[in-house]
């Protein structure tokens, strides 16, 4: 996000205006949109430095560094919108690998004709969960495409965070014997998005889960509970995140289907429209893989904090060649929870 001085020009429009081809084309249009939008909202000692790249700096202990793209339809939904998605989007992805997120870039491609008003929305949304998170956006990049060749607005945000020593989570660690642990409800997300897509409604309003999750994160490590893998379930849900777990540490899974909480609105959405929970996308909930004798005190601190009020311990990790996600039901039969062979709900974040 170039910093450029030029002489005063009319201010943008942003109740009325929308993006036109000059917004990408690298001069006098594109500084304004960068320096009355962006930068006006974004605003931090590093992004004012107004080059090519942020100087940042040092930091004492092991850099992570994560890229998320979010191209999610609609782009505002009841509990969120793309631009605070973003954000979470790339800080949980930190969160789960133990860091501490301090800064993110942002490069965002807009259609043109999109609406400079929702663009703002958008921004400010993005701002605003930064803020929250205590996370700054230091550089990032505008691309304006044709009409017609986009959906609005795409965002990929890249994320760097900082891992202290002793501190070591991967999905290669799980081990038999193990808990599996939720932080609370399942497809709140996926249905808030889907529901308002195909113009659903219902007796409760659905709402997304989208949220940064590290300060959960942090307390869970606080805690000294033996953590091995943390993930956010978002696309393919609860599922499809077992059951990259399961294949990189070359175990199985057990899980108890009375246990795994589901919103009963969420329930009913799903079973209306013929989907399972278990594969329908989250923003704002983690999995947790923890040595069994920790499991309690784990689920002590997660339930104690606000994003983890409705903490469960779902299943144990066990031996397993074959690596199957395996669950009791609710009536006493077993099933395999499979991969996904498609793409149950698309454009979800």
């Amino acid at each position: 996000m170039s910093k450029i001085k030029q002489s005063y020009v009319k201010p943008l429009d942003l109740k009325h205006g929308r993006v036109e081809m000059s917004h990408g084309a690298g001069g006098r249009a594109m500084a304004q949109l960068i320096r009355e939008l962006f930068a006006a909202a974004f605003d931090n000692e590093y992004l004012a430095q107004g080059n090519d790249g942020a100087v940042l700096p040092s930091v004492s202990g092991k850099l992570v560094m994560s890229c998320d793209a979010h191209v999610v339809s609609p782009l505002f939904f009841a509990g969120g919108d793309i631009g605070c998605l973003s954000v979470h989007g790339t800080i949980n992805d930190l969160a789960m690998m133990g860091a501490r997120p301090l800064y993110l870039a942002a490069s965002f491609i807009l259609e043109e004709g999109f609406p400079l008003a929702d663009l703002k929305r958008i921004v400010e949304s993005m701002a605003h969960a930064a803020k929250e998170a205590g996370v700054s956006i230091v550089t990032g990049d505008t691309k304006v495409v044709e009409r017609g060749k986009g959906d609005g607005v795409f965002i990929t945000t890249t994320g760097i965070g900082v891992l202290r020593d002793g501190i070591s989570l991967s999905g290669d660690a799980a081990c038999p014997g193990d808990k599996i642990l939720l932080s609370g409800s399942l497809g709140d997300h996926g249905m808030a998005i889907l529901s308002q897509r195909e113009g659903l409604s219902f007796d409760a309003p659905i709402v997304s889960d989208t949220a940064s999750l590290h300060g959960l994160v942090a307390a869970m490590l606080e805690c000294g509970a033996e953590l091995r893998v943390l993930r956010d379930p978002t696309r393919g849900g609860l599922a499809t995140t077992l059951n990259e777990i399961a294949q990189q540490s070359g175990v199985g899974m057990s899980l108890q289907e009375s246990a795994i909480p589901v919103n009963p609105t969420v329930a009913a959405a799903c079973e209306f429209l013929g989907l399972d929970p278990l594969y329908v996308a989250n923003e704002g909930k983690l999995v947790a893989i923890c040595a069994a004798h920790d499991a309690n005190r784990l689920l002590a601190v997660m339930r104690a904090h606000p994003q983890g009020s409705r903490a469960a311990i779902i299943g144990e990790v066990i031996e397993d060649s074959h690596g199957f996600v395996q669950m009791t039901t609710k009536l006493g039969g077993r099933r395999i929870v499979d991969w996904l062979t498609g793409e149950q709900l698309p454009r979800i974040c």
